[in-house]
C-alpha cells in the first residue's frame, strides 16, 4: 500500500470534501477519488458516506483514521531518526521574552552549542501571547514565556520554576526608607512599564487597580534595558524580573522595594506543540533543561538591598 493513500484519507477526513483535499495537496480531484477507492478495496469497507452535502467517515473510517495518524506519526519519526542530517544539522527556531533571552538562556545555549556544532539556533523576542500564538502555528519550535500557569489544549507546558519579580526604584526614592511597601502605597507614583500585552505588567496593574492606587504617569518600553536607565535616573519605578536587575541591585544603582504581595508570581516555562515531532536535537535540549535547571536556581534576596553590601 502507499503511504500516500493514508495522508490523502486523512486530509479528506479533516476537509469533510474531496474538491478542499485535493486543493491542499495540490492533486486533481480524480487522483484523490482514485486513492480512496484504493482504500476502500485494499480493506474492503466503505470509508465515508454522503450527509448532505458534505461527507463523513464511517464507523470502518474513524477506526483507519486513528490508525492512520499511528502510521504516518510512526514514519515521521523514522525518517527523523534515521536520518544523521536530520538529527545533526539544521535550525532551531526559539521564541523568547527579552529578560530570560538576556539573563537566563544564555548558558544553556553555550551548551547546547558545544554538544550540537551543527545546529544553529535563532531567537525571536516577543510577549507571551504572541509567543504561544507562534507555537500554536509553527511559528516557533518552543518558546520561553515568563507567565502564571495556564493549560492549552494545544500546547504542553513545562515549568522551570518560579522567576520572582521585584519592583525596583533609585536609591533615593522615599519608598526605599519603608520597612514594608504595599500596593495602596503606589498611589500617585509613576511607573515605567513594559509595552501593553506583558503578562506580569497585567499582573501588576491589575494589584494597583484592586488597591485603588492611582497611577500618576506612566512610561512604555520594549526594552529591559531602557526601563532599568529610566528608573535609575528617577524617572519612576518599574515591576521587573529579578534576574534583570540583580547587578544594578549588588553595585546600588538601583533600589529593590520591600514588596510582595501572593498574586505578584510568575514562572519560567517552556512551551511546545503536543503534535510537534520531537527530534533528538530537540529531545536533547529539553534534556539539559531538565538537569541544568535543578542546579541553577535563582536565589532571591529577603534583605532589602541597602543591606546586601
Amino acid at each position: 500500500m502507499d503511504t500516500r493513500y493514508l495522508q490523502t484519507f486523512r486530509e479528506v477526513a479533516k476537509c469533510q470534501s474531496f474538491t478542499r483535499a485535493a486543493e491542499v495537496l495540490g492533486y486533481a480531484q480524480s487522483s484523490v477519488t482514485t486513492q480512496i477507492q484504493n482504500l476502500e478495496t485494499e480493506f474492503g469497507v466503505t470509508l465515508f458516506e454522503r450527509w448532505g452535502r458534505k461527507i463523513r467517515l464511517t464507523h470502518a473510517g474513524e477506526a483507519l483514521l486513528g490508525y492512520s495518524d499511528q502510521v504516518l506519526a510512526i514514519l515521521d519519526e523514522a525518517k527523523g531518526n534515521l536520518s544523521e542530517q536530520a538529527q545533526m544539522a539544521g535550525t532551531l527556531s526559539i521564541g523568547t521574552v527579552e529578560s530570560l533571552a538576556a539573563f537566563y538562556l544564555p548558558p544553556f545555549l553555550q551548551k547546547f552549542r558545544k554538544e550540537q556544532p551543527r545546529m544553529r539556533m535563532q531567537l525571536h523576542p516577543g510577549i507571551c501571547h504572541d509567543l504561544r500564538q507562534g507555537v500554536k502555528e509553527g511559528k516557533y519550535d518552543f518558546a520561553f514565556v515568563l507567565d502564571w500557569m495556564q493549560d492549552h489544549p494545544e500546547l504542553t507546558n513545562m515549568n522551570l520554576g518560579e522567576e520572582k519579580l521585584v519592583v525596583v526604584a533609585a536609591p533615593d526614592h522615599p519608598l526605599t526608607k519603608k520597612e514594608r511597601v504595599e500596593a495602596k502605597d503606589f498611589s500617585g507614583e509613576s511607573w515605567i512599564f513594559t509595552e501593553a500585552g506583558c503578562s506580569y505588567r497585567s499582573i501588576m496593574e491589575a494589584v494597583l487597580r484592586d488597591a485603588e492606587a492611582t497611577i500618576d504617569m506612566t512610561l512604555e518600553f520594549g526594552s529591559l534595558e531602557a526601563i532599568k536607565q529610566c528608573v535609575a535616573y528617577g524617572l519612576g519605578i518599574a515591576l521587573v524580573p529579578f534576574i534583570a536587575v540583580a547587578e544594578e541591585a549588588k553595585n546600588g544603582t538601583l533600589a529593590i522595594l520591600p514588596f510582595s504581595h501572593p498574586e505578584v508570581r510568575v514562572y519560567r516555562q517552556l512551551i511546545y506543540h503536543k503534535k510537534k515531532w520531537m527530534s533528538q536535537a530537540l529531545l536533547y535540549f529539553l534534556e539539559l533543561l531538565t538537569i541544568e535547571n535543578q542546579k541553577n536556581n535563582h536565589e532571591f534576596p529577603t534583605k532589602n538591598v541597602e543591606n546586601m553590601g
